[in-house]
């Protein structure tokens, strides 16, 4: 199961998670194309396995869990470096640590100026 299917399952609202092993597929995101808002992704793909680690965060938008992770990923003297957005798949072991955050009251929203979906924390009820 991926990562959104574990957390709902589990209903964990908030979490961080660092990821070790191998992945064979994935686009991500090296960067923006200019400084200026909101910014231009530059895309890079991986098609054949690579040794991957990184770490990322879990908070929920609307009613979706929603994964941002950054990793490294590694083939051979290639290294490559970014945020993973799309279609990853693992290669023979890939696994995923979640530590479960409790106690805060955290949400991803669109924000308008960068047109991005933001982390926003809240006033915690007591």
């Amino acid at each position: 199961a991926g990562l959104a299917e574990v957390v709902k399952r589990e209903n964990i609202r908030a979490a961080s998670f660092n990821v070790v092993g191998g992945m064979k597929k994935g686009r991500f995101v090296v960067g923006p194309e200019t400084e200026e808002m909101p910014p231009q992704p530059v895309w890079r793909e991986l098609t054949e396995s690579h040794e991957a680690v990184g770490f990322g965060t879990i908070f929920w938008q609307a009613d979706q869990p929603k994964v941002h992770f950054h990793g490294a990923y590694g083939k051979r003297d290639s290294v490559k470096a970014g945020c993973l957005r799309e279609g990853s798949e693992a290669f023979l072991v890939l696994e995923a640590v979640i530590t479960e955050i409790l106690g805060v009251n955290a949400v991803r929203e669109v924000d308008p100026e960068s047109e991005m979906v933001l982390l926003k924390l809240r006033q915690q009820v007591q």
